[in-house]
């Protein structure tokens, strides 16, 4: 933003974020599609088309992933004239089958590629990271810590995606209110350093907090944790629900040893109600090293910043005609899906299903602009995710 000042322009500092509306309108588009727009329009070339949404590629180690964003696409897609077959949100989803498709003008979604493409990518990454560590942490409470990783504008965004892909919690007091949920967090070195001592801090804290949060202490700020975790315990007493250590990697050591040492000597003084919960740069191959020691895990770092999920939008049919571009199957498809396996054989629109106990997954969602759906809850597009997970859950092997 340009102001005036005597003889000179001042730039003033900004927020730099797309708005919704300047989403809808196309602003937020690769530029190639503006010219296309152009060229197609003036030249009186516009055609109905089905075009598919597919996974490309996944992240090597990756053998599935989870389709999360859909619900910004619906409203992304609003009013406008096109049909959408898809499969619902929360769906495991793998490479080379389609999971959308979209019907109508070419004109009327050309500019809003881009936009469909960010919604997905972005959010079906998260959504499958938080699986894959939901799937390696089995019971265990798992926390998105992830909000100071990611620009704050898309924090709900990034937290929804990792509530559908297995989390129990989010941090962020609006992702959680969006959500329908209650914010999970514990207390920060900050309230510790300002207070001068953990104990004299939780003491404070469970005086002054409401009732209804766990009272959860960080104890790895000024001495030792174990030591810090008995003073805490002695102090509290029942009330204490746990303790959270996000010890730092150049005191860490090894870690496992200090949750083991912790662990014993909470044990030894009668406090065994007290739970471990961990955090600090943790990913999968921590995840699977410290689940039989803790009670649960904040994650931050490696799920806010998951890699996308690299789908692509092709056109498949050109007025009723099969066509496509090199590397691409043409013509309209259904993706059948065995209940039992997950797994699933794509086969042209107009065939039968293979066999007995497939489910067609490409189902009629939106109608010439119109919802046909009832929009599911976070929570029962995550319960989905957790149900695909008791069966291909196995298949995640932790990322080094």
């Amino acid at each position: 933003m340009l102001v005036e000042s005597g003889d000179t322009m001042e730039r003033k500092p900004r927020f730099y974020q797309a708005t919704v509306d300047e989403i809808r309108s196309g602003e937020t588009t690769d530029v190639y599609f503006v010219r296309t727009v152009q060229i197609i329009r003036e030249a009186g070339l516009d055609r109905h088309v089905r075009a598919e949404l597919s996974v490309k590629s996944l992240p090597s180690e990756y053998p599935w992933a989870v389709l999360a964003g859909m619900e910004e696409l619906y409203a992304l897609l609003e009013g406008i004239d096109v049909s959408i077959r898809g499969m619902p949100e929360g769906s495991i989803v793998r490479p080379y089958e389609p999971v959308l498709e979209i019907e109508g003008s070419y004109l009327s979604f050309a500019v809003l590629e881009t936009a469909m493409l960010g919604l997905l990518c972005e959010s079906s990454g998260v959504a499958t990271k938080a699986a894959r560590i939901r799937a390696l942490a089995g019971e265990r409470l798992l926390v998105s810590f992830g909000a100071r990783r990611m620009h704050p504008s898309v924090a709900p965004v990034i937290e929804r995606a990792a509530f559908i892909g297995g989390c129990d919690g989010v941090s962020v007091v609006k992702s959680a209110r969006a959500l329908g949920e209650d914010p999970t967090g514990t207390t920060p070195h900050a309230l510790m350093l300002l207070v001068g001592d953990t104990v004299e801090a939780m003491l404070l804290y469970d005086r002054i907090v409401e009732s209804s949060a766990p009272r959860i202490a960080l104890i790895d700020t000024f001495l030792d944790e174990k030591f810090e975790a008995v003073r805490v315990a002695d102090a509290l007493g029942e009330r204490l629900a746990g303790v959270r250590l996000d010890t730092p990697g150049s005191r860490r050591g090894d870690f496992a040893e200090i949750l083991r040492e912790v662990r014993w000597e909470l044990d030894l003084r009668g406090y065994e109600h007290v739970r471990l919960v961990v955090s600090g740069g943790l990913d999968e191959k921590h995840i699977l090293e410290l689940c039989p020691l803790v009670y649960g895990f904040g994650v931050g770092t490696s799920i806010a910043n998951a890699r996308t999920i690299d789908f692509g939008l092709d056109i498949v049919e050109i007025d009723g005609r099969p066509v496509s571009k090199r590397g691409k199957m043409s013509g309209a498809k259904q993706v059948w899906r065995d209940q039992e396996a997950l797994t699933d054989t794509v086969l042209p629109l107009t065939a039968t299903a293979p066999g007995a106990g497939h489910v067609p997954m490409l189902v009629p969602l939106v109608e010439r602009g119109r919802l046909l759906i009832e929009l599911p809850t976070a929570r029962a597009i995550r319960t989905r995710v957790l149900e695909q997970l008791d069966i291909v859950g196995t298949e995640v092997i932790p990322e080094a």
